[in-house]
């Protein structure tokens, strides 16, 4: 899941999975570019579970990135 800002050149997306990692992933796969091409933010980092398990609280990164010139 994810939202979307703009201002100017740059734009802004929010990404939210199950891990950071996931996140990351989904925003390099979303948005077509490389890691090393985004600027990216750890809103906040995923919480487990009960007995460790998954998804209790989702992680959240911020990505800005330079749209393309057209």
């Amino acid at each position: 899941m994810y939202f979307s800002g703009n201002s100017g050149n740059n734009a802004e997306r929010e990404f939210e999975a199950d891990t950071t990692e996931d996140a990351i992933n989904m925003a390099e796969e979303a948005l077509g570019i490389d890691r090393e091409k985004m600027e990216i933010k750890i809103v906040c980092e995923e919480q487990k579970g009960l007995f460790g398990m998954r998804g209790a609280k989702l992680a959240k990164i911020k990505v800005l990135f330079k749209k393309p010139d057209n």
